[in-house]
């Protein structure tokens, strides 16, 4: 199934971050919570893992923006967006140290918000595959989920829900039980995404995940009542990586 992007709001201006949670909503994306110190964001990803993390640079506490940063990053590879009023140089380069995905200066417009939720996970695909700019670009992907545009929003897949990938020459159909994502990247590179020890190749037009597969026959296998074919010199590849008695 698809899930909304879900992001953590770190702010100590509780307007500011309400207003903040309503952009996001009506941006389509999904608001984890709101916290206004930065060891409370600490405790809430441990918790509740998002995607996307807003952070205002200058909290209050023990921990300012930056320093959460440094402790988030030192766990979790969580992008980070800085969301700031004014902030001087010293700040500006010590901020820059943690690599953050995007600034976003208040007060926040919803389309700035949008455009840099949106670089920031195609930044994401970047690091994990770099490409040409002429290459097929895949998803952004990260441990257990892929981010696919879909009618007009980003949404996240998780990976365990994927039936498998079929190939329409330079373009992708990605299907899960309840849903189909037309993508404008190769079957090979979404091979090469997609972590190898839970898809495999059947087929030079099927990439299918492994956990989702019901029947093996001689020219096909069975994902969830989908007959897709089996080629004969990848039979013993996939017969090997699936457990037999």
């Amino acid at each position: 199934m698809n899930v909304a992007v879900k992001l953590l709001i770190v702010e100590d201006d509780m307007i500011i971050a309400a207003d903040i949670a309503l952009q996001l909503s009506k941006l389509g994306y999904e608001v984890s919570g709101i916290v206004p110190r930065g060891e409370e964001a600490l405790r809430h990803v441990e918790t509740d893992r998002p995607d996307l993390i807003l952070l205002d640079i200058n909290l209050k506490g023990p921990l300012d923006g930056i320093e959460t940063a440094h402790a988030i990053l030192q766990h979790w590879n969580i992008p980070i967006i800085y969301v700031t009023a004014n902030t001087d140089e010293a700040t500006f380069a010590r901020a820059k140290k943690t690599r953050p995905y995007a600034f976003i200066s208040k007060p926040i417009r919803s389309i700035e918000l949008q455009r840099a939720i949106e670089l920031a996970i195609s930044r994401l695909a970047d690091e994990h595959h770099p490409t040409s700019n002429d290459a097929p670009v895949a998803p952004p992907v990260l441990s257990d989920r892929i981010f696919v545009r879909h009618r007009e929003k980003i949404v996240k897949i998780f990976i365990a829900d994927i039936l498998y990938v079929e190939a329409d020459r330079n373009y992708c159909h990605l299907f899960t039980t309840n849903k189909e994502y037309l993508m404008t990247t190769t079957l090979k590179v979404m091979e090469d995404k997609l972590p190898a020890n839970s898809f495999v190749r059947v087929h030079r037009s099927y990439l299918v995940n492994l956990a989702q597969v019901d029947e093996v026959g001689d020219a096909h296998i069975g994902v969830k009542g989908k007959s897709i074919p089996l080629s004969h010199n990848l039979r013993d590849a996939l017969l090997k990586r699936i457990q037999t008695i």
